[in-house]
């Protein structure tokens, strides 16, 4: 989220102090359904779930993660992660959230990293070898972790991207199905494109350079790999007078597979995040097969205040 849009969050409306991390009780989220979508053929609300904060001792989660025995993991701003059994019902309706564990993220050498400037994780992706990739702003970085649980090792950043504002960096970090990875900073304008930030393609090894546009108003704010090869892009926007709004679109295999230097990619839109669905502050994406079903889910960061929700909406992609 960028400086203006917190700061306004953070002097206009009443917010909780950080909570330490608590046990979490067994009953850690509500279910709810979703409305239908007329005319949306692609995605199929399923349902959603509010995650109890006070319960998880901690708000603020940014980036997503979700394997196909249904393992949800999230990453927060403050420094924490948080892993959970989903359960569905026979209608693919999220039923339960069991957390199995949480606590907070380290640095290399295993020390707690500090709320902050330091521990501010907003991107959770895995590596095939099951270790993940985390993303940081503020202090503009990626680590990867053998276990969340565990030290997290430097791993050598996109070109460019300290340019970035201090809370505009690196929040859409995704692991396509070739192995390539697919970075998007949140807001880092492209000399001569406007309304344009940059973004890359590759890995430590080597980046190509790429350009994403999302709508007028919004930023990319996460990414999810696709299984036959593309990605979808959460975007987020932020008005004074109209709150949150946010849109889900996706980038084709095609489009991914061998992109010009400096080209633009831009999605396809197969989802408005507005009413009737819950309108939140949406920060991470994650998509999963299951028995047969591509699952997309969505997260919203609370940002620890008292008037929004930690919510995790679940739907199935058509097709």
């Amino acid at each position: 989220m960028t400086i203006r849009r917190r700061t306004f969050l953070t002097g206009l409306l009443a917010t909780l102090p950080a909570c330490a991390t608590a046990r979490p009780s067994e009953r850690i989220a509500e279910p709810f359904a979703l409305p239908a979508l007329p005319g949306n053929g692609v995605l199929r609300p399923l349902g959603g779930l509010e995650i109890d904060r006070q319960g998880l001792g901690f708000g603020g989660l940014s980036g997503l993660h979700l394997a196909p025995d249904l393992t949800l993991s999230a990453v927060s701003d403050l420094g924490h992660f948080a892993e959970f059994a989903l359960t569905l019902d026979a209608m693919l309706r999220p039923m339960t959230l069991t957390p199995r564990r949480a606590g907070r993220l380290r640095d290399g050498g295993g020390r707690f990293l500090p709320r902050g400037y330091a521990g501010d994780a907003e991107a959770l992706a895995r590596l095939p070898d099951g270790s993940w990739l985390v993303a940081f702003e503020r202090w503009h970085r990626i680590r990867r972790y053998r276990d969340l649980d565990g030290p997290g090792l430097y791993v050598a950043a996109p070109p460019g991207l300290g340019r970035a504002p201090a809370n505009a960096g690196l929040e859409s970090l995704a692991v396509l199905a070739d192995g390539r990875w697919l970075a998007i900073a949140e807001d880092l304008a492209l000399p001569d494109a406007p309304g344009v930030t940059a973004a890359w393609l590759g890995g430590p090894q080597g980046w190509r350079p790429l350009g994403f546009r999302p709508a007028p108003g919004m930023v990319p704010v996460d990414a999810a790999p696709l299984p036959e090869g593309g990605a979808l892009v959460l975007e987020r926007g932020f008005s004074l007078f109209g709150g949150f709004s946010g849109r889900l679109v996706r980038l084709p295999a095609a489009a991914l597979a061998a992109p010009a230097p400096d080209a633009v990619l831009e999605g396809e839109e197969i989802l408005r995040l507005a009413s009737p669905l819950p309108v939140d502050n949406y920060e991470g994406v994650a998509v999963s097969r299951h028995a047969g079903h591509t699952l997309v889910a969505l997260v919203s960061d609370d940002n620890e205040n008292r008037l929004q929700r930690s919510l995790v909406l679940l739907f199935e992609l058509i097709g």
